[in-house]
């Protein structure tokens, strides 16, 4: 169970958090900490993020939703999970950077919270629509 889901979760995780990074945000992290940013994205690194990220929505989450058979749970839980991993993130660069911008972390908690939710509760739906 946990592969079919991941193989859902991924390019629904893909997909809306690309839609974030290449167009509603494309600006707003350049102007908020431009100058803490690499010229060139370490891939590798982000890659390995995103598995982590999504291996955990999949088993904290969207698995123990798909077998409650409750999107809600999914919606919520997922949201608790994203906050909780980018409040990792975001409170300890506000906490030890220089200069670190709230207005960042606090857009990236709710993104956080939207976008782990927002994966759960589609993945939750596309496993019950195919009946995983």
């Amino acid at each position: 169970m946990f592969i079919k889901l991941y193989a859902i979760a991924l390019p629904v995780f893909f997909a809306i958090d690309m839609f974030w990074l290449g167009v509603v945000s494309k600006n707003f992290y350049r102007a908020q900490i431009g100058t803490l940013m690499k010229s060139d994205v370490n891939w590798a690194a982000a890659i390995i993020f995103y598995l982590i990220f999504i291996a955990g929505l999949v088993v904290f989450v969207i698995s123990p939703a798909v077998e409650k058979g409750s999107w809600v749970h999914a919606l919520l839980f997922g949201a608790l999970f994203g906050l909780v991993c980018y409040a990792t993130y975001d409170l300890t660069n506000l906490a030890v950077a220089k200069d670190w911008p709230l207005l960042v972390t606090i857009v990236d908690l709710a993104w956080g919270a939207v976008l782990a939710a927002s994966v759960s509760t589609i993945t939750y739906f596309i496993a019950s629509k195919i009946e995983l």
